[in-house]
């Protein structure tokens, strides 16, 4: 397929690649094809332009009870183990999470190529995964990126906070069966990296959170003691 010279198609392709729509074989090659073809990275652009204020003006759906059944059936919740994970999560009564896991491909896509889309494309990273974490009234709050060939995530604060001086912000991979692991502490404010590894990915952890904790931490990698701020699913992309 030749793009270069097709106008048409090079828009068709850019809008479905903003979107999140294009995925599989045809996404990754529009990725390589964007590293040498300026027109197709304005193109990209031009289209993150027009439909990333629209994100601002969606309205929030409440998920029929189908959704928590299924959810809870697959995930196994009714086991001891599995009912921690709920708990954690308080996932019954909390509709603005399910509201924002209803928008993750979508949103993930417009939020996170309109910040990479101001880099080189020879910069542009892998993206394997990607979380939109929430605060309790479906506030976005930061967007967490995994590059599994690098093996590192990438928290990228875009709604600042203000934390007292003796409080952190720590990052925690929840994992299926309801146990929690830290992945690090992260600033309030701007882009990090922390390290990514096996014990992290959507397969073992599929939700990430982010927890209020005294100055440097939990002190303990396997215990959060201080409450939820934020939370979002983490998923493959």
């Amino acid at each position: 397929m030749n793009i270069q010279h097709n106008e048409v198609l090079r828009d068709k392709l850019a809008s479905e690649y903003v979107l999140g729509t294009l995925i599989g074989g045809a996404r990754r090659r529009l990725e390589t094809w964007m590293k040498s073809d300026v027109a197709l990275r304005r193109a990209v652009a031009e289209w993150q332009d027009r439909l990333v204020p629209m994100v601002e003006f969606a309205t929030a759906v409440q998920p029929p009870p189908s959704v928590w059944s299924a959810l809870s059936k697959r995930l196994d919740l009714q086991s001891p183990a599995k009912r921690k994970l709920a708990y954690w999560l308080n996932l019954r009564e909390d509709l603005s999470f399910w509201r924002g896991l209803g928008m993750v491909s979508t949103t993930a896509a417009l939020i996170f190529f309109s910040v990479l889309m101001m880099r080189p494309a020879a910069e542009l990273p892998v993206t394997s995964f990607v979380a939109m974490l929430n605060d309790d009234n479906a506030q976005l709050i930061a967007v967490a990126t995994g590059d599994a060939t690098k093996n590192r995530m990438t928290i990228k604060v875009v709604q600042p906070q203000a934390l007292a001086a003796d409080k952190s912000l720590e990052l925690w991979a929840i994992t299926k069966d309801g146990k929690v692991r830290s992945v690090g502490l992260i600033d309030e404010q701007g882009s990090h990296i922390v390290a990514l590894g096996d014990a992290t990915s959507p397969d073992v952890a599929p939700i990430l959170a982010v927890t209020l904790e005294p100055k440097g931490g939990s002190g303990d990698p396997n215990k959060a003691t201080g409450p939820i701020l934020y939370k979002g699913a983490w998923v493959k992309i």
